[in-house]
């Protein structure tokens, strides 16, 4: 933990070296529970086998205890909004091992078997693909002031498609304790079948993707929907059903007349376009959606601050057990408010300028 906070940056092996330690630092000693009396010390390899050793139960756990006390800082005593997005995370060893095709598929063969290769978010400075993992993470964001804060995360290859983790990641959270409403995430994840809001009970909002299609009799200017192609009156929206969105003729008595002779209602089906099961019209849900761009400041503390740039272990068991440990890195350091900035006081500044003068 000393090194997550203070060097995330550098290998275990020039850690445990005096440069960053030191024997004789007491405060080191005291934080790590070593006796200051006796010259005993630990090497890298002690610190590597120990977290590959790990378990993943065993890692939550310590995640649990820190948020626990994250949660009594009144750091999120206010409205808080959900949001999940993922990173890349590369493998510094990206030739493969080996290559062999099977059913006409190139399978290559890395020196990790547990990462791969995946398309990668489209980044001026950087190939369209990545070798290594995503690390999909919940964060904790505050509407008032737009702080966010990593709650939990979970690795995959980086060839898995991010809506595979939504769900698992909910559930999880919510083993842990964390009590969820809405969830703002990108249009990767999406809850088209119901299946989140049926299983977890959270309503997930997400941008509509630049090449959704729009039902028919529907207007792409407003989302003015009608009955049918013959109808010019739009509909009036009533609500959700478990089917869909419900819409009613809007039509007065004798304005319509075809009113007698023509469906009075109609159900449009969920889709994770403009008709998603959390309605993405109007200024709140486009103030939901935008806020979750918040979440890359966590990923910028994570992989910049924190040391999580590149997967620099050998195996997803201990890649997120390092990821963890950096969350909770993250946690302390806002916790210990090391990251406020402290506000000048202009005052005493005028009022020698005015003794001066």
């Amino acid at each position: 933990m000393l090194k997550a906070v203070k060097y995330p940056e550098i290998s275990y092996r020039k850690y445990c070296t005096d440069e960053y330690l030191g024997q004789e630092r007491q405060e080191n000693r005291r934080f790590l529970g070593l006796p200051l009396n006796t010259k005993y010390f630990f090497d890298h390899t002690q610190l590597c086998q120990f977290r590959s050793s790990l378990s993943f139960s065993q890692v939550i756990n310590v995640l649990v205890y820190i948020l626990y006390h994250f949660q009594q800082t009144g750091l999120m005593k206010g409205l808080v909004i959900h949001g999940v997005d993922s990173t890349e995370i590369a493998n510094d060893n990206m030739l493969p091992l080996y290559t062999v095709e099977v059913g006409g598929k190139k399978i290559r063969i890395y020196n990790d078997l547990d990462c791969d290769c995946g398309p990668r978010r489209n980044k001026r400075d950087k190939s369209k693909f990545v070798i290594g993992y995503r690390l999909h993470t919940l964060t904790a964001i505050d509407p008032a002031s737009g702080h966010s804060f990593p709650l939990v995360s979970l690795l995959g290859a980086a060839n898995h498609h991010d809506s595979l983790f939504l769900k698992p990641l909910i559930e999880l959270a919510q083993a842990m304790g964390i009590e969820m409403k809405l969830i703002t995430a990108d249009e990767a994840y999406n809850d088209k079948d119901g299946a989140i809001l049926g299983e977890t009970d959270v309503h997930l909002i997400a941008p509509v993707p630049s090449k959704s299609s729009l039902p028919v009799n529907v207007e792409l200017e407003n989302l003015a929907v009608t009955c049918d192609d013959f109808c010019e009156i739009p509909m009036l929206r009533m609500g959700l059903t478990e089917q869909g969105h419900e819409y009613k003729c809007n039509a007065v008595d004798g304005e319509c007349p075809r009113s007698c002779c023509r469906p009075q209602l109609r159900i449009i089906p969920f889709d994770n376009g403009h008709f998603q099961r959390m309605p993405v019209e109007g200024d709140l849900a486009e103030q939901a959606i935008s806020i979750r761009k918040n979440v890359e400041r966590v990923f910028n503390l994570l992989k910049n601050r924190e040391g999580l740039k590149e997967a620099r272990v050998r195996s997803q068991r201990a890649l997120i057990a390092r990821s963890t440990f950096a969350t909770i890195a993250t946690l302390l350091i806002e916790m210990a408010g090391m990251r406020k900035k402290v506000k000048k006081d202009h005052s005493k500044q005028l009022d020698l300028f005015d003794k001066a003068a």
